[in-house]
């Protein structure tokens, strides 16, 4: 399953935002407003949940320095990843894109599409908030 949600702009440049999406503890200014939990369990790992679902591990998997950042699922019984892609538009200002990418069956997928697309599109949408 592969959803994308529109880009971001942010008045910050890639090297910042790349700094900001690296440093786990950050992801909690990005959370969506419903969150019911978040919490750093290293300096690549955290775990967070929202109202009414279950708790998710994220990890960092992979960092390309002011280009990408990879967040993958810490458990192996939903493996997914979530990808932020980085594009320097200037000297203060880049551009952000995100994508989910998993492997359900279908009914899994049915359940949950909408639900990360939401989750997605918050986060995009918070993106605007890095460094303020």
């Amino acid at each position: 399953m592969h959803i994308e949600v529109p880009k971001k702009k942010v008045s910050k440049s890639d090297k910042e935002v790349f700094e900001f999406l690296t440093d786990i503890k950050n992801f909690e200014t990005l959370m969506p407003a419903n969150i019911d939990k978040f919490e750093v369990l290293d300096d690549k790992t955290f775990k967070f949940a929202l109202k009414g679902m279950p708790e998710i591990t994220l990890r960092l998997k992979e960092q390309i320095p002011h280009e990408k950042v990879v967040l993958g699922a810490a458990s192996d019984k939903l493996p997914f990843t979530l990808t932020g892609n980085i594009t320097a538009l200037g000297a203060d200002e880049s551009e952000v894109s995100l994508s989910f990418e998993g492997e359900f069956n279908a009914m899994m997928a049915m359940m949950i599409k909408s639900p990360i697309t939401n989750f997605m599109e918050t986060l995009s949408t918070n993106m605007g908030k890095i460094g303020q």
